[in-house]
């Protein structure tokens, strides 16, 4: 089945033509919507300030150390204070894992009118595929929508800068998809801030409640579900570890549910396609306050459990109010 957790391809297609077709009757992204700098760990220069407060990290936060032989991107964006926390290889690009879910919610949605209410036998679906990140349904709606197509949907949709779809010649792997955190931030905050309400609270709705298992059994309460109380929400990406995890998670019982200039990269990286990804992504605080992604890929062959507690470490380690922390 073409999924997000199959055998890692042996050759890296080359670089996909986004060819994005006709979009629905939305706007287009608002040209003052916050964009990213390249590789930039504090917010520019052209961003406002945040406002003094004891809840607000402090501006121009340090780089978070990242563990040797990983790779991250990070982006920590404050909503409330309209600024960026953080911004550490915000454009490099990784392959998405589950992260394409999100895209297939959204695209999903678009053309349906800004009162649609998912009928029955839609709702499991998107359920599940948000919740506990369930391939079957994914590749259900998917296959429906076009494959490659709602990805390049997408990112004319929402004014994406670093993801693209599968290559041509694995339409079907939707988790090929090449995204980078900067653009993550970007589909949190449409979701946030422009999408239509009952889209909005269907998607939210579901991510803060996401469950400590996949549908896979492997234990997706890693990064953001293990730092932050709630309220928060996530959704989260893994691929590479196999398809069945070493340890198969088991569920706890009361587990909570839960602007400056753009500069692209000179030559954008390719999505390493052999070493193994883990993914956090979400929302921390009252009313979805920060959202928080933070991307990594691991060295070929890494456990889970270790991929698992280094990322976790890094998300431990972003500058954000100790309130919003789990003690």
């Amino acid at each position: 089945m073409p999924s997000a957790r199959l055998p890692r391809l042996l050759t890296v297609a080359t670089a996909v033509i986004l060819a994005a077709t006709a979009c629905g009757d939305r706007p287009d992204p608002p040209a003052s919507a916050p964009q990213f700098a390249s590789a930039s760990p504090a917010p520019s220069s052209a961003s406002p300030a945040p406002s003094p407060s004891p809840s607000t990290p402090p501006a121009g936060a340090a780089p978070v150390a990242i563990p040797a032989g990983v790779t991250a991107g990070i982006v920590v964006y404050d909503r409330e204070a309209s600024a960026f926390v953080l911004q550490q290889k915000g454009d490099w690009r990784f392959r998405s894992a589950s992260l394409v879910k999100l895209l297939i919610a959204l695209d999903y949605f678009w053309d349906r009118g800004p009162d649609y209410s998912v009928p029955g036998p839609d709702q499991p679906k998107l359920q599940i595929m948000l919740r506990s990140s369930d391939d079957a349904a994914a590749t259900g709606l998917w296959k429906a929508d076009g494959q490659r197509e709602i990805v390049n949907r997408m990112v004319k949709r929402l004014g994406l800068h670093d993801t693209e779809p599968p290559p041509v010649s694995q339409p079907g792997y939707w988790g090929y998809t090449a995204v980078s955190a900067g653009d993550l931030v970007r589909v949190y905050q449409y979701i946030l801030d422009r999408a239509p309400a009952a889209e909005r609270e269907f998607i939210m709705g579901n991510l803060h409640q996401t469950t400590k298992c996949g549908t896979d059994h492997y234990d997706q309460s890693f990064g953001i579900p293990s730092v932050f109380k709630a309220p928060r929400a996530a959704k989260q990406g893994w691929s590479g570890f196999g398809d069945n995890p070493a340890t198969p998670c088991v569920a706890t019982a009361g587990y909570p549910g839960t602007s400056g200039a753009f500069v692209p990269a000179a030559a954008p990286n390719k999505p390493d396609m052999m070493g193994e990804v883990l993914h956090t992504t979400g929302t921390v605080g009252e009313h979805d306050r920060y959202i928080v992604a933070v991307l990594s890929v691991h060295p070929d062959g890494s456990q889970f459990a270790r991929a698992a507690a280094n990322l976790t470490r890094i998300v431990r380690a972003l500058p954000l109010p100790d309130s919003t922390k789990l003690v």
